[in-house]
């Protein structure tokens, strides 16, 4: 496999719970390196504008709503086959059916507040990072 670059986000049920840095230790202990990261809030304009690929599906505001309450922690992380890997150390988006010792598993409270993104391909990958990074903030 080829080393990659991902975006992953610690959603704002996480942030609350002060669960970064125990979720940032399952990326590392999973052979992820975070390049890059920072806190941020996202606005409704920007919740809306990351997930427009969503905007017709009846979650959207919901979902959106949801990640414009509060603190969000926005990174890149790289490593061999880092979007599937990621995805594994997620688990499964409703943590009913996550696997144990998965980031769902242990800490997401339902389908909607599931404490963690990831992008799915290489190409939201790339797009993703671009919407919240420049080049000079990511450092491998």
């Amino acid at each position: 496999m080829a080393t990659e670059r991902t975006l992953s986000i610690i959603k704002p049920d996480a942030t609350g719970r002060n669960l970064t840095g125990r979720i940032n230790a399952k990326f590392e202990e999973a052979g992820l390196r975070i390049v890059a990261q920072k806190r941020i809030r996202m606005s409704m304009a920007d919740a809306e504008a990351f997930y427009a690929v969503h905007k017709e599906r009846p979650f959207f505001g919901e979902l959106t709503a949801f990640m414009a309450s509060g603190p969000v922690v926005v990174q890149v992380l790289e490593g061999e086959g880092a979007i599937v890997k990621n995805r594994d150390v997620m688990g499964a988006t409703n943590p009913a059916d996550a696997a144990p010792g998965t980031i769902r598993a242990e800490f997401a409270q339902s389908v909607g507040e599931n404490s963690v993104h990831g992008s799915d391909a290489p190409e939201t990958a790339a797009e993703e990072i671009a919407f919240f990074f420049s080049g000079r903030e990511i450092v491998g």
